[in-house]
């Protein structure tokens, strides 16, 4: 497909240098740091690594990329709002998202005063090819945002590369909870289309939300323009060293995400059995979506026996976002629903 990045880019970031920093040139070496003004003193008294390569390399060969298409932001959510402030044009540009889906695409458009356009989508929160061609030949959005599977209602979307190969401005497919499900990463299609950017992150499957890494890929392009663009410092040493540690014990983690699976079927079983529950939603995702013949009343009873649910949506009329815990958190859940009246 013919994408010309550097017409994406806002005009004036084009002669905007990065911060440059002499120290990962000196990484491996003995040197003496006096060029950053730190205290010579302390347990976290040296800036961590600007360009994390050791983790960066990990997460490639997790994710069968090169290290040149992946970039890292303190979360997704310095991701998200990188992506609008290096390709959005305050009070001009719009953004393009599903709707219902993750609100924090919509709330960092308004801090950036960039414009919303909506997808809705249908009954099985699903987009629909000809409403979304005939919205897109209408539209200058310059980013379209994809999560998939979709947070908060939990299911894959159908054909996603359709969605991808008709969009002609920048494609940002989050995949925060890929790991959960079946369905193969968009990671795989980087190399067929230049305008695709995938996002995905350390809080979910990866059980590191404490640490707030969020992991993106894309072209060797746009990955050094977010690199460029992006606070000098954005991760700290100690969320770098953790993460390391974290995947020394793969095998741990492939462990969990395989229990949350086990778990997220018992409590699909166990929330079947529950009279107050209408709905549960088919989820590709550590959560359900859940309707309630009275959301407000169990969200409350809950929160009465301190068990947090997410009550959020505008679009979920009577709707729960429920997540996977451990067994026992589950089977307190299931207690309690069990005893509403």
């Amino acid at each position: 497909m013919e994408f010309n990045l550097n017409k994406m880019i806002r005009p004036h970031l084009a002669g905007v240098k990065s911060y440059q920093t002499l120290r990962d040139s000196y990484i491996n070496k003995q040197a003496v740091y006096l060029d950053a003004n730190e205290n010579p003193f302390g347990q976290f008294n040296r800036y961590p690594d600007g360009d994390p390569i050791q983790l960066k390399k990990i997460l490639a060969e997790i994710n069968q990329a090169k290290t040149e298409n992946l970039f890292l932001g303190n979360g997704s959510d310095e991701l998200i709002d990188l992506t609008m402030r290096i390709f959005c044009e305050p009070a001009k540009d719009s953004i393009m998202i599903m709707n219902p889906s993750f609100v924090m695409y919509e709330i960092y458009a308004k801090m950036n005063n960039v414009k919303v356009e909506k997808l809705q989508l249908n009954s099985d929160f699903q987009l629909e090819k000809e409403q979304f061609l005939d919205t897109i030949s209408k539209s200058q959005a310059k980013v379209l945002f994809l999560c998939s599977p979709n947070n908060p209602t939990g299911n894959s979307i159908d054909d996603l590369e359709f969605y991808i190969q008709n969009f002609k401005g920048i494609v940002v497919v989050d995949e925060a909870y890929i790991e959960f499900s079946p369905e193969d990463s968009a990671v795989k299609l980087l190399n067929k289309y230049p305008n695709l950017m995938v996002l995905k992150t350390l809080s979910k499957a990866f059980g590191m939300a404490g640490l707030r890494i969020g992991v993106g890929f894309a072209s060797a392009e746009i990955a050094s323009l977010f690199i460029q663009l992006k606070p000098p410092y954005n991760i700290s040493s100690e969320s770098q060293k953790l993460a390391l540690e974290q995947f020394n014990n793969i095998e741990q983690i492939q462990n969990n995400i395989k229990f949350i699976l086990e778990e997220k079927k018992k409590l699909k079983e166990g929330l079947d059995q529950i009279n107050e529950v209408v709905k549960i939603y088919p989820s590709d995702a550590n959560f359900f979506l859940i309707e309630f013949k009275d959301a407000q009343l169990i969200y409350q009873k809950l929160l009465g026996k301190n068990i947090l649910t997410s009550l959020r949506h505008p679009n979920l009329k009577n709707c729960l976002r429920i997540s996977v815990g451990t067994a026992q958190e589950n089977s307190e859940l299931l207690k309690v629903l069990s005893e509403i009246k």
